[in-house]
């Protein structure tokens, strides 16, 4: 079995697109590798946030991962400034970086483009992304192709400080999540559905009511043709919901093009709303149930315990090889 790390920001509600692209991958692996999942809180107060709000999107995201079918039997999930190795590990991490390579990050170009004032983490972002990665042995990161740079300058990262101080750190191989995972916007099908979108019709959260996602699918850009078939090139808003409805159905979408056959786009967006809602009604139930759980607070303070018992491990082996401290 191999070990796999994933992180997740607590900002903004988790999307469809979220739970089909990620989750729902997050939810096999466990069964098959050794998977830590992590709330990436430090990551989000890289720009500024209202503390209350970010205290209930911590503990909000907490919930849909186990409502997701994380199993925390056999996963850990925690939440990543309650394991204090990640801002120390980061910290080494910065000292190995140079600037030159992350002011070429395209997350930092594209954040701090026309701004005058820039926080510093901003740039100093992926050192830290790095430490969260290789503190624990990581074998495979699942990361979209928007996230692959920043595996490269991890990987970059870990071989350099290899080079310097030794064979400590692990390289991680970069995973990218099987195809037909990346779930379109409903108002434009060209881009991804995405949580900052501000068309809010053209995104499904996680926690939408039954009437908010069948008036979001209802209104989702289609064409004039009225006939529903699979054509990503011409067809982009309706070969979308055909992905959408095959996700979550587990029907492949040539059987819904063949049960949609002779009907048109209302009875189509109907059927897919139908699927979207029957199958997050059970996460959305148990998502509430943990949400002012007890449990929820057992199951994370496990997570963290587990998580501080690795990281700390790999963090001794860094400061160690750097010669920081005192070493008997």
């Amino acid at each position: 079995m191999k070990t796999i790390f994933s992180g997740v920001q607590p900002t903004g509600i988790i999307t469809l697109g979220n739970y089909i692209g990620a989750f729902r991958q997050f939810t096999e692996l466990q069964h098959e590798e050794d998977c830590i999942f992590c709330i990436v809180d430090q990551h989000a107060i890289t720009v500024q946030q209202d503390p209350a709000e970010l205290a209930k999107t911590i503990r909000s995201l907490a919930a849909i991962y186990i409502a997701s079918g994380i199993d925390p039997e056999k996963a850990v999930l925690f939440i990543q400034s309650e394991v204090p190795a990640h801002a120390q590990a980061g910290w080494i991490m910065q000292c190995i970086s140079y600037i030159g390579e992350l002011e070429r990050m395209t997350q930092f170009k594209d954040k701090s483009e026309g701004k005058e004032a820039v926080s510093a983490a901003l740039l100093t972002y992926p050192p830290l992304m790095a430490a969260d990665i290789l503190l624990y042995n990581t074998e495979v990161v699942p990361v979209g192709e928007d996230q692959k740079q920043h595996l490269e300058i991890t990987r970059d990262l870990a071989e350099r400080f290899n080079k310097r101080y030794g064979e400590v750190l692990t390289i991680p191989e970069v995973r990218i999540p099987k195809s037909g995972a990346r779930i379109k916007s409903l108002q434009d099908p060209l881009k991804k559905m995405s949580k900052s979108d501000p068309n809010k019709k053209g995104t499904i959260h996680l926690l939408d009511t039954p009437k908010e996602i069948e008036k979001k699918v209802k209104s989702a850009v289609t064409d004039s043709e009225g006939v529903v078939k699979f054509d990503v090139a011409n067809k982009p808003g309706v070969s979308n919901l055909l992905i959408i409805e095959s996700a979550l159905s587990d029907v492949s979408v040539d059987e819904l093009v063949a049960k949609y056959e002779g009907l048109g786009y209302g009875a189509f967006k109907a059927g897919v709303a139908e699927a979207i809602i029957n199958h997050l009604a059970p996460i959305q139930e148990k998502y509430y149930e943990l949400l002012e759980s007890p449990v929820l607070d057992d199951i994370l303070d496990e997570g963290a315990k587990k998580a501080n018992a690795i990281a700390s491990v790999t963090l001794a082996k860094m400061e160690a090889a750097m010669g920081l401290g005192r070493r008997r």
